[in-house]
């Protein structure tokens, strides 16, 4: 195929000329023998012939070339973006220890490098909440932002208002404006907290797991302390169709995202071929036409009487 394939109709005198330039014999020249034939030189005339309708065949090449040539690239697939919202719980409870050394909230944030670090390509938010919410990174596919927020986060490092209750109801909605507000990609919420919500009581979590599920959010819920973590979030987290996960030793915590990694793997979308130029193959036979018309100017041509 070409991209301007009008050009082509330059061709049709070309063949003209073609034909015309082969058909032709030049002028014959009389050469005295005694008594003898003149050996027929059948191969040498073709060569002759072939030498005299190069240009004519290189002139060819030049159109075809200016016409753009074109061919159907192999068809591609690409990554389809994952949007990733980290709700992480605040409150003062997620200073407890945790561990031999470090805090509930130092956990979390380590599970929070370790996810991003594991889905290169995706789009990362960051929230925080305890009696508010706050959006410290709005999704983006530069995750730097995030990576650099653990010391800026801590309870201890917010105002004292701040971090006072567990408001996972709250925060779930919050999120849940975000991720509607991007409608390329698929949605998941990554819920880190230690305890139990008041504002998920008396059938508010069935209300906001089917609000985030007619949005098609997957819930996934890290419970980052030894106690129960109560029905209400593993209500919301199975609704949506994620998972809960209880994790009372910060070693298991790679296990727990590379589950999650697996649980929810990058879908790959077909692209379908594209068009792209095709010189090559045009461009040697200029070449090979080329040199064959310099090899017949150094001598191999007819005899110019």
């Amino acid at each position: 195929m070409f991209s301007t394939p009008w050009l082509l109709l330059l061709l049709l005198p070309l063949a003209g000329w073609l034909w015309l330039a082969w058909k032709k014999h030049g002028q014959p020249v009389a050469v005295p023998f005694d008594h003898a034939s003149p050996p027929a030189r059948i191969w040498t005339s073709r060569l002759l012939r072939l030498a005299g309708v190069l240009p004519v065949l290189i002139l060819a090449v030049v159109v075809c070339i200016l016409a753009g040539p074109r061919r159907l690239g192999e068809p591609k697939t690409r990554r389809m973006l994952t949007n990733i919202e980290f709700v992480v719980d605040v409150s003062g409870s997620m200073l407890s220890k945790f561990g031999s050394e470090g805090n509930r909230y130092d956990a979390a944030m380590q599970a929070i490098t370790g996810f991003v670090d594991q889905r290169p390509g995706d789009a990362f938010g960051l929230m925080v909440f305890g009696d508010a919410v706050l959006e410290w990174v709005p999704l983006t596919s530069d995750p730097s932002a995030i990576k650099q927020a653990t010391p800026f986060l801590s309870p201890d490092s917010l105002p004292p208002w701040f971090p006072g209750g567990t408001s996972i109801g709250m925060a779930l909605e919050h999120a849940l404006k975000v991720m509607t507000a991007r409608p390329e990609g698929d949605r998941m919420i990554v819920l880190l907290t230690d305890g139990q919500s008041y504002d998920l009581s008396n059938g508010n979590d069935t209300v906001v797991a089917n609000k985030l599920l007619a949005e098609g959010i997957q819930v996934y819920t890290i419970h980052i302390a030894e106690d129960d973590p109560g029905t209400e979030v593993t209500n919301i987290s199975r609704i949506t169709g994620g998972e809960m996960f209880e994790v009372a030793d910060p070693a298991t915590i790679p296990q727990v995202i590379k589950h999650i990694d697996d649980m929810k793997k990058a879908r790959l979308e077909r692209i379908s071929a594209e068009n792209m130029d095709h010189f090559g193959p045009w461009g040697i036979a200029g070449g090979v036409l080329l040199l064959g018309l310099f090899v017949s100017l150094c001598g191999f041509r007819p005899t110019p009487w």
